[in-house]
């Protein structure tokens, strides 16, 4: 079976928006997601990368770059006015889910990408991540003890220096083989990689 691993931070606008394309492209190439969650400010400080949204002129563009992405794929997105925000407690939830299992990691993913990109919820907030996990069907409780289990923490730590390791210096990131392909603008070279 052909795999496509998926590097990605739930904070990362791009990162939603390969979400949402990704599923499609390993369907029609009959590959499996590998779904890799790392906390994208980890990779930055440890690469010297930062956020275009650190840089103004850049950080305007990409607002116009994000929204012909998401009328060119055909999917909704809204700037969330808080953005950026600090994902690592979002992402150890992700980590943590994900090792409990597939099904509530996937519910986790679409309900946090689309409370950040669809809805415009301030995830920087408890009780905004609360409300909406509790939306979803997913223990408030038992995401706020994951958070702050050590072995999800680790995990997540060890993923993330794993991304560099293997020159991940931004989300999204995606290998086919021991390929990598930086950037949901890359997609196409990810199907042509599985074809």
């Amino acid at each position: 079976m052909k795999k496509i691993e998926f590097f990605f931070d739930v904070g990362s606008p791009y990162s939603y928006l390969a979400y949402r394309q990704l599923p499609k492209i390993a369907k029609a190439r009959s590959a499996d997601i590998v779904w890799r969650p790392m906390l994208l400010g980890g990779v930055f400080q440890t690469t010297g990368n930062s956020s275009p949204a650190t840089v103004p002129i850049k950080g305007r563009h990409s607002m116009i770059d994000l929204e012909r992405w998401a009328r060119h794929f055909d999917v909704p997105f809204q700037h969330n006015p808080y953005f950026p925000i600090n994902t690592l407690h979002l992402m150890r939830g992700a980590t943590g889910l994900q090792m409990r299992g597939e099904e509530e990691f996937q519910r986790y993913l679409a309900a946090i990408f689309g409370a950040m990109f669809e809805q415009q919820r301030n995830l920087a907030a408890p009780q905004e991540v609360a409300a909406v996990l509790d939306a979803a069907g997913i223990s408030p409780m038992l995401v706020m003890d994951l958070v702050q289990d050590p072995a999800v923490k680790e995990k997540l730590r060890r993923d993330t220096q794993e991304a560099t390791d293997r020159g991940v210096f931004g989300a999204p990131s995606f290998f086919v083989g021991g390929e990598m392909f930086w950037g949901q603008d890359r997609l196409h070279f990810v199907d042509q990689a599985l074809a």
